[in-house]
């Protein structure tokens, strides 16, 4: 995206940003003139991809799914205040439903639903007071169509429908609340399962309308275009950023 310095003099939080999507969202802030504080729970992880990003990127190291650790973070944000805020952590358990006991169901929807609710809940004051409060939570293309992994699913899904209540409720005080759901992309977490068989490739080109999987740097694209004032008003939507997957037959 062109446009250098469209997000200049705001500041972002970007979860789970020590490496994948995270850490490349965090990246096209920074190189849109955002300060950014990157989170995860490994200090030294983010400490070293805040090096990587340079200035303009530093480690906010706290456990979303820690109440009192992000309550403890978010009163650090206070002084410098906070314009953007990108909910991006995201666990995945791939067994099927009948495998998946109670407590590990609740302890995946903690992770993907509970604590960005609690994080956006917290954040909302200092949201409130930026000219231009921005939440963005990173939900999924399985929040629209499904082939099982019933607990991701129903994450990704109810965060979607977080993000709708949030920009109903948040509006008025002029924060915008949208979600980016992206098809397949080719993250560390994924490149295994992407690049070991033909079997995802394969598919890729036939059910997709670009016929790939998509690099983390063209889903971050469009987290900068919610994040900046050209996306102004635009609030409650969910952007699917998948090649054509879930339009395509």
């Amino acid at each position: 995206m062109d446009g250098q310095g469209l997000l200049e003099g705001r500041t972002a939080l970007v979860t789970g940003a020590a490496r994948g999507l995270g850490l490349e969202i965090a990246r096209q802030l920074v190189a849109h003139g955002a300060k950014v504080w990157l989170n995860g729970r490994e200090k030294a992880a983010l400490d070293q991809a805040a090096g990587d990003i340079g200035q303009g990127a530093e480690a906010l190291p706290f456990d979303i799914a820690d109440e009192q650790a992000t309550a403890t973070a978010i009163s650090q944000l206070e002084a410098g205040g906070l314009d953007i805020l990108v909910n991006n952590v995201g666990q995945r358990d791939r067994r099927g439903f009948e495998e998946i006991s109670r407590t590990d169901m609740a302890r995946l929807m903690d992770v993907n639903l509970v604590a960005p609710f609690d994080l956006a809940r917290r954040a909302a004051p200092l949201l409130r007071a930026s000219s231009q409060g921005r939440i963005i939570n990173i939900t999924s293309i399985a929040s629209e169509i499904a082939r099982g992994d019933a607990s991701y699913t129903a994450s990704k899904a109810a965060l979607d429908g977080l993000t709708r209540a949030l920009a109903a409720e948040l509006g008025p005080d002029g924060v915008t609340v949208n979600a980016v759901a992206p098809g397949f992309v080719l993250t560390e977490a994924n490149e295994e399962w992407f690049t070991g068989t033909q079997e995802i490739a394969q598919h890729l080109a036939r059910r997709t309308s670009l016929g790939r999987w998509a690099e983390p740097a063209e889903i971050a694209g469009p987290v900068v275009f919610l994040a900046s004032a050209g996306a102004s008003f635009v609030t409650g939507h969910t952007l699917i950023v998948d090649g054509g997957y879930v339009t395509h037959f």
